[in-house]
């Protein structure tokens, strides 16, 4: 065997997934444009923020977020920036958000994105791997950053430092969203045929502050209801991408093994196929 790409469920090659922050209420009309088209959200909360005037109740997010197959993810309790956070500052800040979400929505939450400038400066003695080590030690298993925008349209080397396709605001995203719709995975050359990831992020508020609610409702349209795409949370691309990773194969790939408790599809040489959650195959050689 020369190349295998994981595939998305149903062997799907490409997946969108959105992430947005700080739990606005103006995330409430997002949710309804994002449910029309179907399309799945992460909504990255501040503990200490919930049920404030300007953001959203904790009824509301169990409501509108969460019954409806969204993701709710640490923010951090007040905003912190971690990359300008002593360690017992940060350890704090993540640990009390997560401790605060779960016990509000009963609920394990596993994911965050960096609030503030996130990991793009160190202060106070902060560095990367620190950071990396304290998420990692409370039970985070993904974190997106920021400033890197870019069509790639790659999954991570690194879910501690997940870089997003494009900020909303950016002036290219809708003209990267129609390059990812456009794409096709499985006719080019094989080595090529990794799965491909459109990852949207921002602000509710600034659809408000800038008018221009049109521009999502584009953005939805262009990658809404496509054959070829899987759409998903922050965390259930994480879970199934991990999954993937697990899966077990003989020396010679002969034999294919998944320990894993989701079913797992792949693209093996051109072909795709799907391998159950504890199943064994055995290919021709």
């Amino acid at each position: 065997m020369k190349y295998c790409f994981a595939r998305f469920p149903g062997g799907k090659p490409k997946a969108v997934t959105l992430s947005y922050d700080d739990g606005s209420r103006h995330d409430l009309k997002l949710l309804e444009i994002i449910d029309r088209y179907g399309l799945k959200c992460t909504f990255n909360l501040n503990s200490a923020a919930i049920g404030r005037e300007d953001r959203l109740s904790a009824d509301e997010i169990s409501r509108h977020i969460l019954a409806k197959g969204h993701e709710a993810a640490v923010h951090g309790q007040q905003h912190i920036a971690p990359g300008k956070s002593r360690t017992p500052d940060l350890m704090r800040e993540v640990l009390l958000c997560r401790l605060s979400l779960e016990q509000q929505f009963g609920r394990i939450i596993r994911g965050m994105a960096y609030p503030d400038s996130g990991i793009t400066m160190m202060q106070n003695g902060a560095s990367y791997e620190n950071i990396r080590e304290i998420l990692s030690g409370a039970g985070i298993v993904y974190s997106r950053t920021l400033e890197g925008d870019n069509n790639s349209f790659l999954l991570p080397e690194d879910w501690y430092a997940w870089m997003p396709t494009a900020h909303h605001k950016n002036p290219r995203a809708l003209e990267y969203a129609k390059e990812f719709t456009s794409l096709d995975c499985q006719n080019v050359y094989v080595a090529n045929r990794m799965p491909r990831l459109f990852y949207l992020w921002g602000h509710s508020y600034e659809f408000h502050e800038d008018n221009n609610w049109e521009l999502l409702v584009s953005l939805c349209e262009e990658l809404s209801g496509k054959k070829d795409i899987w759409y998903a949370t922050n965390l259930e691309i994480y879970d199934y991408i991990t999954a993937y990773h697990s899966l077990v194969f003989s020396a010679d790939d002969g034999i294919l093994y998944n320990p894993s408790l989701l079913d797992v599809w792949f693209n093996r040489d051109g072909e795709t196929c799907r391998i159950k959650s504890g199943e064994t195959l055995t290919f021709q050689q």
